[in-house]
């Protein structure tokens, strides 16, 4: 009899009719590199020879405990073996399964009974029933809240893979003996929320047995003890406050989860009399699964590769008899309640992956066709009949040379493939191009027709030797595709039909010939300050003095002027708009200005005024005018060149006053001088803040009384000394104008795009998408709707943070520059065009100096979103003279196709033909070209790209959430949604700056 020390493992074992396979199972433990080990084996009210056969082999080996109960489930049988372990660790091993001899002494190092405890878990691999070994089954990383995450989806773990604390197992229960099964799924969950730390073994260390019917279970089973596990994650991630369930968070909502399971046991058990409407009806609600269609084509093929047991995952492709109805009969369950075209993404992303695990079979899956071609033998490959899209890998020898991914219109002549492989795989150099007549001729053809670029080689100097190789390779590429068979039934000509009949359909787009500029005359440069500041007066009123925010800060200036005062300087008097105010106020002004037209429209103004004399004055250069009682110098200080030339004016000034006289200057808050506050981005090189500060330098001159507000901040310094100064917090005078708002910087220190745009350069660019800004509307739809004080606040962080906007054409060529962006660029796009867009956001995106990119459903301008209107009141849509005055503007308008109907719904002609249709009508009633197109739901498919391309759009949206880089697909590319449902602290996390200020 086999004796051993205290055990450091226990493994629980639950037996019902297993004596053709338990003393395997056993056996594995004998074999075990380290042997202080115990196995309780508990029979589960055999009805066969099991309990005969636990007690001989626990006879021989005292490392077996033999225990016995009434049939009552794996799960009791489980716990009724954990209470009889002796070991701290414990494995639940299944009667049927074995483990590698190496198992406990790579586990064990790896669990501990600990704090957190450590649970250990590694790789599997099923063997079919004939002994052929399937592929290895990895096991996930389980770091972290990922263990929370992935159980709360489903059972990512296999049973006979974990090691874990005897502590842990009884603290959280043990197991859940009402599940019939998932009993260990449910296990994991709890011991995951109980802070379980899991750990990976990165080996493949355990076994698990495929037997004729194993997966003969009862589905309704599976799929409602799915049901009650998922409930209970849910509840547990509530009580948790872990991150609400959907794609951007990585956690899958547990009407996903449930729909996995069903999906999955069914393609499992790939039985045709199989009611799966039955099975469906348990679910209580089924998930709109757009988004996670690559999600469960993998579902549906891992569950297929588990029932059919195939070598590899693309052998399926050799019976699909045996699965395509299955596969179809899920795919239709799930397009029932999904956005339309989502069935067929399920089944572009399952040919995908079946393809990838050989990209050498050819082969046909519902609409998607797949071949293999190798560039030495192509002959000619007939088109599917249902086939519309068509995935094509290219071989040269053994090597694969690239891969086409788009819509198929017609057979494939050689011709239309020597095209794919020319102009989309960009591979021709592995085309062999055969010395014989034919060819010649071809070349010959194509030489004369570009004789004019080899005239140009010829005439014109420089490197002419590169660009004449690269157009005899052109040449020779053109004569290869012009000298191969191609027919009026293959993709390319099918193709050139299509798009002249829809062309045909559509009348000739006038652009407004963009209005040539004026070609005014530059600027001179200005030779002296006197120079510059008459540039400056050309336009009147380059200031808009007369606007509110500018005669708010004249009142309150002119609050500050002292009652009984005789004479006035004003320096920097203008045209005279506060030189008329201030003269009803004091005995006699005079006032000053460095630009002869700005005194002459003064003159104009103040004619009528007895009191005023005006001159022209370089107060920086020239003496002031002594024994002033009043000084004022307000918004021109800045332009001192330095704080030098500042103090020495400051000096002129405090002389020019009578003792007892005043000073009064107001200026604004610059960002450069006070970068933790509001402020302007001017490029002066100092503010308000200095502007005080030297003035307070000056003997004899002290701070009285000062009005701040947000913006700016007046002073009246007195020449005498004054007990304590007089602060008054005011507001400044709002609406503010455009050109005044899109300067300020709110909030706290940030980047100023200067500084982004000379230190920073980046290869990726946020694309930011909104959809309403507007306070009200349907609440199912809340997620869609930014409050406007929310969304201004969003602008200013991202003015704050040194953010520029870049619009689709602007981004379009970037991306093929392939060159690095400077400073911090940002998109923003709104998708829709909502009329609150005209109404609320712009304002907003124009008091922040950003641009915008609006995708419109031209069929409905000047209409409703009636798409909306299961959820609720429709929205107000723009009309075209809406989009006409805000291109004007600086907005960007792109297709958001005509009806808005997903894209992955619609036939390819009918696609192509709504996408040229909607591209004409955005550049008919707006007169200039239209490049960019974003999908409706972003419902993009493997043909969408090519589609779109041929329509003439050159870039394209998705709903994708991530930052758009070089390496996207110009038609995929992604943008991170800003959800209305979100509280407003997401948003920096949302642009990478996690915690920074905003609000």
């Amino acid at each position: 009899m086999v004796t051993a020390m205290a055990p450091e493992i226990s493994f629980l074992i639950p037996a019902y009719n297993a004596q053709d396979t338990l003393a395997e199972a056993l056996a594995s433990l004998q074999r075990q590199t380290k042997a202080n080990w115990q196995a309780v084996v508990v029979d589960d009210g055999s009805s066969d020879r099991t309990w005969e056969l636990v007690e001989a082999l626990a006879a021989a080996d005292s490392r077996i405990v033999a225990a016995r109960q009434a049939n009552k489930g794996a799960a009791a049988a489980r716990n009724h073996a954990a209470r009889l372990a002796a070991a701290p660790l414990l494995c639940m091993l299944d009667a049927d399964d074995w483990l590698d001899p190496a198992f406990i002494e790579t586990m064990l190092p790896m669990a501990a009974d600990g704090s957190p405890p450590a649970i250990a878990y590694c790789s599997y691999r099923r063997v079919a029933p004939d002994g052929r070994p399937m592929p290895v089954e990895e096991a996930p990383l389980l770091a972290g809240d990922a263990a929370k995450r992935e159980f709360s989806s489903f059972c990512a773990l296999a049973i006979h893979t974990v090691v874990f604390p005897k502590s842990l197992f009884e603290r959280v229960d043990g197991m859940d003996e009402d599940l019939q099964t998932c009993e260990e799924w449910d296990l994991w969950l709890r011991m995951a929320f109980a802070g379980a730390e899991f750990r990976r073994v990165d080996a493949c260390l355990a076994f698990y047995r495929m037997k004729p019917g194993s997966l003969s279970g009862d589905p309704t089973k599976l799929v409602r003890d799915a049901i009650s596990v998922t409930t209970k994650a849910e509840a547990l991630r509530r009580q948790h406050g872990l991150p609400a369930e959907g794609p951007e968070t990585g956690w899958i909502t547990p009407a996903v989860s449930r729909l996995r399971m069903l999906v999955w046991v069914v393609a499992a058990k790939h039985d045709p009399t199989l009611d799966i409407a039955a099975l469906a009806a348990l679910l209580p609600d089924m998930p709109d699964v757009a988004g996670y269609e690559s999600f469960f084509a993998g579902v549906i093929l891992h569950g297929l590769q588990t029932g059919l047991l195939p070598d590899r995952a693309d052998d399926l492709v050799d019976a699909p008899e045996q699965w395509w109805p299955t596969f179809s009969r899920l795919v239709r369950l799930i397009q029932r309640h999904s956005l339309p075209g989502t069935g067929r993404k399920i089944l572009e992303a399952a040919a995908w992956q079946l393809s990838a695990g050989n990209l050498r079979r050819s082969f046909t899956l519902g609409t998607v066709q797949v071949e293999s071609v190798t560039l030495g033998a192509l002959s000619r490959i007939a088109r599917a009949e249902q086939a519309d899209t068509l995935i094509m890998h290219g071989f040269s020898g053994d090597a694969h040379i690239g891969t086409f991914v788009g819509p198929l219109w017609g057979d494939l002549s050689i011709r239309a493939q020597i095209r794919l492989i020319l102009q989309e795989m960009q591979a021709g150099d592995h085309l062999e191009q055969q010395p014989t007549l034919a060819y010649a001729a071809a070349w010959a053809r194509e030489a004369l027709r570009g004789y004019r670029s080899y005239g140009g080689l010829i005439l014109r100097g420089g490197r002419r030797r590169a660009r004449l190789e690269k157009l005899l390779v052109r040449t020779g590429r053109n004569a290869v595709l012009a000298q191969a068979p191609g027919d009026r039934q293959d993709n390319d000509a099918r193709l050139s039909d299509i798009l002249r009949d829809l062309e045909r359909g559509l009348p000739p787009v006038r652009h407004a010939a963009a209005a040539a500029p004026r070609k005014e005359k530059p600027a001179p440069q200005a030779q002296s300050a006197e120079d510059y500041w008459e540039q400056i007066f050309e336009r009147p009123d380059p200031w808009n003095y007369l606007s509110v925010y500018e005669q708010v800060k004249y009142a309150q200036t002119m609050s500050l002027i002292p009652q009984g005062t005789e004479t006035a300087l004003e320096l920097a008097c203008a045209e005279g708009i506060f030189t008329e105010k201030l003269a009803r106020e004091v005995g006699r002004v005079t006032a000053t200005d460095i630009s002869q037209r700005a005194i002459d429209r003064a003159a104009k103004r103040c004619r009528d005024l007895s009191n005023v004399e005006l001159r022209v004055l370089d107060f920086a250069r020239q003496q002031l005018p002594p024994d002033q009682d009043l000084i004022l110098c307000s918004e021109v200080l800045y332009y001192m060149k330095d704080e030098e030339m500042l103090a020495d004016v400051c000096r002129k000034m405090a002389a020019a006053l009578k003792p007892g006289g005043c000073l009064i200057t107001a200026h604004a808050h610059l960002r450069c001088d006070e970068p933790g506050r509001t402020g302007f981005d001017w490029g002066h090189p100092f503010g308000v803040e200095t502007i005080r500060r030297a003035l307070a330098e000056q003997a004899g001159l002290a701070l009285e009384e000062t009005i701040d507000t947000a913006l700016y901040a007046i002073h009246r310094f007195r020449k005498a000394t004054v007990a304590d100064p007089v602060l008054r917090v005011e507001t400044h005078g709002t609406p503010l104008d455009v050109d005044v708002a899109k300067h300020i910087i709110s909030g706290p220190a940030g980047v100023a795009r200067e500084a982004a745009w000379a230190t920073e350069v980046t290869t990726s660019v946020p694309i930011l998408m909104y959809h309403r800004i507007a306070e009200d509307g349907p609440a199912a739809l809340r997620r869609f709707r930014t409050p406007p004080d929310v969304f201004r606040k969003q602008m200013q962080f991202l003015r704050r943070h040194g953010y520029y906007a870049v619009t689709a054409p602007t981004l379009a060529n970037l991306l093929r520059s392939g060159k690095p962006i400077q400073g911090r660029p940002v998109m923003l796009t709104f998708d829709d065009a909502y009329l609150d867009f005209r109404t609320n956001a712009f304002p907003i995106l124009a008091e922040n100096d950003f641009s915008a990119d609006v995708f419109v459903v031209t069929d409905k301008v000047g209409g409703r979103s009636d798409w909306d209107c299961a959820y609720g009141e429709p929205a107000a849509l723009m009309a075209w003279p809406d989009m006409q005055e805000l291109q004007q503007k600086g907005i960007s308008f792109g297709s958001h196709l005509a009806s808005h109907t997903p894209a992955s719904a619609m036939e390819s002609d009918a696609l192509l033909a709504e996408a040229l249709r909607s591209r004409h009508a955005l550049e008919s009633r707006l007169g200039s070209p239209v490049v960019s197109i974003a999908l409706p739901y972003g419902a993009t498919d493997f043909r969408a790209p090519g589609i779109l391309s041929l329509a003439g759009y050159t870039i394209g949206f998705t709903t994708r959430a991530a930052t758009a880089a070089f390496s996207d697909n110009v038609f995929g590319l992604p943008r991170l949604e800003v959800r209305g449902d979100r509280p407003l602290e997401a948003f920096p996390a949302l642009m990478g700056l996690p915690g920074a200020f905003i609000g």
